[in-house]
């Protein structure tokens, strides 16, 4: 059924303002990451005992509630809502991660996961979304009321949430949020000279993590020296990256997918580099650049302050994780899990990404601004024959 420009019901009028070039470039990621799950993840379930379509079907089990948590969350059209479901997620999240630290199981020395009866979740991933919106909020409203004190607000949401996430300890989420924040914060037209003292704060962190927590000396040590320990799992994907050559060796005939663990998540993009080739990585890359350009396109035209720096922010985690992920498959990033947006196996992160593009969706949705422009005619029309 074709829908017209003229009908006004809540389903024509969401298809008719949606940003549908970034929709799409999510479905095609999300259809990716099965194909990819199908070829990697079978011989990583059989290595640790678990049924060949283990992965498969816990894929397929998310991806319905990934779609639902999109669409339905992109129909929302009240900026209030949208702050209401950042606050649950974030305060949510922030109990959970609490939860996760004095009762979670330890998984390779980090409390990150609670269980929840049908699944595990990794709070931080949903808490990410939640903590855009609330400090794009703050900020915009500092901007807007410089007696509230919106970016001190915003620090202190930002300092609760790291905190957490060292204790875990959670490194690479620590720098992933620091980034976004400081994006954000830069945005919101913050003195230069404060943004220069928090980074000088920031470099300290990182040297005082460096010298405190053996395991961050250890793969910044191997980053820089690969000779001053164990790079297994890098030498392998990069090894990939060359087997694979331009057009790789075809859907399933890898064989770094039988000798890394972690081949279906963070090191899923080997794969992609040993089955599909340097072509295939580049049109993955293509897909996302396509994905990023599509939202901020939205965030450079849009006047509205909240919306400007949720987008950003929002847009900014998503291309941050996914060239994390991809750097440290590429060898240009110390090693560091983290999954590959819509396309690495796990559901927190799945869910999390899925809950960020149908804010975005919803942020970068044309209709408001049209009616506005709308209103504003029909005033001056009315004026006019006054």
């Amino acid at each position: 059924m074709l829908l017209s420009r003229t009908d006004r019901s809540y389903f024509s009028e969401w298809w008719w303002t949606v940003d549908k070039l970034a929709l799409l470039t999510c479905i095609i990621l999300m259809v990716v990451g099965l194909v990819l799950a199908l070829a990697a993840s079978p011989s990583v379930a059989v290595r640790i005992g678990l049924d060949e379509m283990y992965f498969v079907k816990k894929q397929l089990k998310f991806i319905p509630i990934a779609l639902f948590l999109i669409l339905s969350i992109s129909f929302i059209s009240s900026e209030r809502a949208l702050r209401t479901i950042a606050l649950l997620l974030f305060v949510g999240g922030i109990i959970l991660i609490i939860v996760a630290l004095l009762s979670g199981v330890q998984i390779k020395g980090s409390s990150r996961w609670v269980s929840l009866g049908f699944m595990s979740l990794q709070p931080s991933e949903v808490v990410k979304p939640g903590f855009v919106i609330l400090i794009a909020w703050l900020y915009s409203q500092g901007m807007k009321y410089p007696n509230i004190k919106g970016s001190l607000m915003a620090f202190g949401l930002y300092a609760v949430f790291i905190t957490l996430l060292i204790l875990q300890p959670d490194m690479g989420q620590t720098v992933l949020v620091t980034t976004i924040w400081a994006s954000m914060f830069m945005l919101s037209g913050a003195p230069i000279w404060i943004f220069a003292v928090i980074l000088g704060i920031i470099a300290g962190g990182g040297a005082i993590a460096y010298f405190t927590m053996s395991h961050v000396a250890s793969r910044i040590d191997r980053f820089l020296d690969p000779a001053s320990g164990d790079t297994y799992q890098v030498d392998m994907a990069m090894q990939s990256f060359m087997q694979g050559g331009w057009f790789g060796k075809g859907p399933g005939e890898s064989s770094v997918k039988n000798l890394l663990p972690d081949a279906h998540t963070d090191f899923v993009f080997a794969v992609v580099g040993e089955e599909f080739g340097i072509v295939g990585a580049m049109l993955i890359i293509a897909v996302y650049g396509l994905m990023i350009y599509s939202f901020l396109r939205h965030a450079f035209v849009i006047k509205n302050m909240f919306k400007k720096l949720s987008i950003t922010g929002l847009t900014v985690m998503f291309a941050m994780q996914a060239f994390i992920n991809m750097g440290v498959n590429l060898n240009i990033l110390p090693a560091k899990g983290m999954t590959l947006p819509f396309i690495s196996s796990g559901g927190s992160s799945l869910l999390s990404m899925s809950i960020s593009v149908g804010l975005l969706l919803a942020l970068t949705r044309r209709r408001p601004q049209i009616d506005q422009f709308q209103n504003r005619h029909s005033f001056n029309a009315s004026a006019s024959v006054v």
